[in-house]
């Protein structure tokens, strides 16, 4: 069965688009309600993960392995995962939707004992969680703009969508990908690395963000303001389950 939200979701659609050509529905009726409600606790399906497993530091280093060679592809494919994860796990739609247009060159961050790394601004604009009014930033500092420029210098990118798809000859397209190609990468790259595919989706890189902030002792509100989540429960729920997993009271024995 469907999930509950999908449910109320396209039941909301409905009541719209039946209120647009000048009828009256009974979306708002207390029986249909009622209904919802009994079906959702008679339905024995549990509330699952979109990713069966989260893409932490570890697994992205495995991925990120599979994109060794200086080819368009594993350029394109390295840059998808490296900006995805680095820019706050990012959702497929907004990597598939990236264009060049929002980015714009920071100042580079100075390092002790070392050359300054590169930094970048991406501007999210209209995202799942925002309306697009105001300009919600995240940044990307290091390895993660260099395989970015590397892939627009290989692909000539210089306006319109970053991330595009390659034909069999090797010719950049003028369109940018569709989401589900950003999981079809994760999950090809996850086969390519021995790893089940069927336990890796774009989502498991958003949770990943998260679960590797909190592995790393990363405060909360420092990694939301990078993955831009509006809940705290939500975000709070990946920091639980790290700590839970290494804590004292799962090591009783």
């Amino acid at each position: 069965p469907h999930a509950p939200a999908t449910v109320r979701r396209r039941l909301a659609n409905w009541s719209t688009l039946t209120k647009w050509r000048g009828f009256d529905g009974a979306f708002a009726s207390p029986a249909l309600k009622s209904a919802i409600r009994l079906a959702i606790r008679a339905a024995p399906r549990q509330r699952l993960r979109k990713s069966a497993k989260a893409v932490t530091g570890d697994v992205l280093a495995k991925l990120l392995a599979t994109c060794a060679t200086d080819s368009l592809r594993d350029l394109r494919d390295r840059a998808i995962l490296m900006v995805a994860f680095a820019s706050g796990g990012r959702r497929r739609s907004e990597i598939a939707g990236l264009r060049r247009e929002q980015l714009t060159v920071e100042p580079p961050i100075a390092v002790e004992n070392g050359d300054p790394l590169p930094s970048l601004a991406i501007h999210l604009g209209r995202t799942k969680t925002s309306s697009g009014e105001e300009d919600d930033i995240v940044y990307l500092t290091g390895r993660p703009v260099e395989a970015l420029n590397a892939w627009m210098a290989a692909a000539r990118i210089d306006g319109g969508s970053v991330f595009r798809a390659i034909g069999r000859w090797g010719t950049v397209s003028r369109r940018g990908i569709d989401p589900q190609s950003v999981n079809a990468i994760i999950k090809q790259r996850a086969a390519m690395a021995g790893l089940e595919s069927g336990e890796f989706s774009a989502h498991g890189i958003r949770s990943g963000y998260l679960t590797e902030a909190a592995n790393r002792g990363i405060p909360l509100p420092e990694a939301m303001e990078q993955s831009r989540h509006r809940s705290v429960q939500q975000a709070s729920s990946y920091y639980n389950n790290a700590t839970r997993r290494s804590g004292r009271a799962a090591r009783m024995l």
